[in-house]
């Protein structure tokens, strides 16, 4: 029987599953090694004792085969597949962990660090995007915040294995964390091969009845439903349309984008790369990575307490993102990134202060003013939790156009791990060399993305994509700030009747006899992203 006879919510929710598995290994490899570097046995076996750089070097190699795996993703998820695509990049990270669990020199480990990156990657940039395109319009964003929670998740249980093993002594104090990795490798490949393969990616490939069975499947319903038959019709327009209007690579980076130029494409692809940039740049993995080595060198608690602090605040981070699931449609993404960034900033700049006193000659009251410090990396975390974990992976799928969605996905995703990459090489130097200054490039940072998402950012929230399109349309200017319709956390008034009057317009069926499918998708309630008659009229005027 298909998908063990699961269909509907059954069939989303073990999707669901597979994709919050892969993003829960994304966290738990951030995580571990933060724990594996302050290991005794790891800096003994690979002779990295007081080689502060090469440290940082081997961890952050990581994030750089991350990068290559999300831009490798773009070209391999078009002809594998959602599922096959992960089921490679699982592949590829079972290797790297594999030569990293068995690793006795630096050289070992970095190669293990780069092939499992890779992996990590490809994966990243395609479990968001088989979850949206196998979910309802109504759930993809609060799924695929879930999924950066799983993320959390993984990091939280990262954080928790390594201080568990830091009382074991030997060589299975660091390897065993390393392996523990394998539970989610082995769950990926128990759930991946036997769920649905993406209906968009398979009407891409000619597959239309295939496409149909799943789309009726994922509905519970029957391929000849009304509601089925209409979305099945909108994907097929939307591949077309995407065909007939993609920009190839080359002319993108030239910055000609032929005639998606009305669109605004460079911009939009830009204000996707920055959340992700911002994400980085606010210090997240100075302590993602490094928070027991921050705790040991610049607070000055002893290792043990560093390890233990550093789990209780991932469990303060993975409570504190749960408030981000209700309220990311509710609050609006400008007001999640703006209010978290300012909160960030103040965190920032009380650990600057605190962490200046711990290190003055003399100065009586350093163990109080260390443990203030403390506090504030928790207040961080919450901060970031809510407004900056989730909103800089949903945001670039939002904001970029029909034809350049998957290279928007791509180019964030790259920019999320290039940023990434610099964050963790410098971040041992940082600490070593600057001391309590090295904390004032954070404050600074998340106190510029304030203005920045103000000025720049429109309104994301409660939006259909075609109402971002014609907001793209029609308002070229790069400052939004002035457009109440850009930066308004509920969906423009004009918007909400210019779709009723296209319905009514443009339908044929009596409103007073509509099946309940017609019904829902009239009201927008099945599918309220995407108007047929809209997107006709956007062709026209494109």
């Amino acid at each position: 029987m298909q998908y063990f006879g699961l269909t509907g919510g059954w069939l989303t929710f073990w999707v669901t599953v597979a994709c919050a598995t892969d993003m829960t290994l994304f966290g738990y490899d951030q995580g571990v090694f933060g724990g594996v570097i302050v290991t005794p046995d790891f800096l003994n076996t690979l002779k990295l004792n007081n080689n502060t750089s090469l440290v940082g070097t081997v961890t952050a190699l990581y994030d750089i085969g991350c990068c290559f795996g999300a831009i490798a993703a773009f070209s391999l998820g078009e002809p594998l597949g959602r599922k096959k695509t992960i089921l490679l990049g699982t592949t590829i990270m079972s290797i790297g962990a594999i030569l990293q669990i068995s690793a006795f020199s630096v050289a070992q480990m970095i190669v293990g660090r780069i092939v499992a990156g890779i992996g990590n990657g490809i994966n990243t940039a395609t479990a968001p995007v088989w979850q949206g395109e196998t979910s309802k319009a109504a759930w993809r964003g609060k799924l695929i915040v879930i999924e950066m929670i799983m993320n959390i998740a993984g990091f939280s249980l990262s954080n928790w294995m390594t201080y568990g093993f830091s009382f074991v002594p030997g060589p299975i104090s660091w390897r065993f964390p390393l392996a523990f990795q394998f539970i989610f490798i082995f769950i990926l490949y128990g759930t991946v091969p036997w769920l649905p393969e993406s209906p968009r990616w398979l009407i891409a490939r000619g597959r239309v009845d295939e496409a149909n069975q799943i789309l009726a499947d994922l509905e519970a319903s029957d391929i000849h439903d009304p509601y089925i038959i209409t979305e099945s019709k909108e994907i097929q327009w939307a591949v077309e349309y995407e065909r007939e209007n993609s920009v190839r690579w080359r002319d993108l980076l030239r910055g000609k984008t032929g005639n998606q130029g009305g669109t605004c494409t460079v911009r939009r692809l830009v204000l996707g790369m920055g959340t992700q940039a911002m994400q980085q740049l606010s210090g997240i993995n100075v302590t993602s990575y490094y928070l027991p080595t921050v705790l040991i060198e610049s607070v000055g608690l002893s290792n043990s307490m560093a390890r233990l602090l550093a789990a209780c605040n991932s469990v303060s981070y993975l409570l504190f993102s749960l408030i981000g699931i209700p309220n990311v449609e509710r609050w609006g993404r400008r007001k999640m990134m703006m209010y978290a960034a300012a909160g960030q900033c103040f965190c920032y700049l009380v650990i600057t202060v605190c962490i200046r006193y711990t290190e003055l000659p003399g100065y009586p009251h350093k163990d109080e003013i260390a443990k203030a410090s403390i506090a504030f990396f928790f207040l961080y975390y919450v901060f970031f939790g809510i407004g900056w974990q989730g909103v800089p992976w949903l945001y670039p799928c939002e904001v970029n156009s029909l034809s350049m969605r998957t290279k928007g996905a791509a180019l964030g995703t790259a920019t999320n791990w290039i940023f990434n990459f610099m964050v963790v090489e410098i971040t041992p130097i940082g600490i070593e060399s600057l001391a309590w200054k090295f904390y004032i490039i954070w404050t600074l940072f998340n106190g510029a993305f304030v203005p920045i998402v103000y000025l720049f950012y429109p309104e994301t929230a409660d939006r259909s994509l075609e109402d971002l399109d014609r907001l793209f349309r029609e308002n070229h200017d790069i400052f939004v700030f002035k457009d109440k319709d850009a930066i308004h956390h509920k969906r423009p008034q004009k918007y909400v009747e210019h779709m009723e009057e296209q319905v009514r317009r443009n339908s044929s069926i009596n409103p007073n006899d509509l099946s309940e499918a017609a019904r829902k998708y009239r009201e927008g309630v099945l599918n309220k992203d995407r108007d047929s008659d809209e997107k006709m009229e956007y062709k026209a005027d494109v």
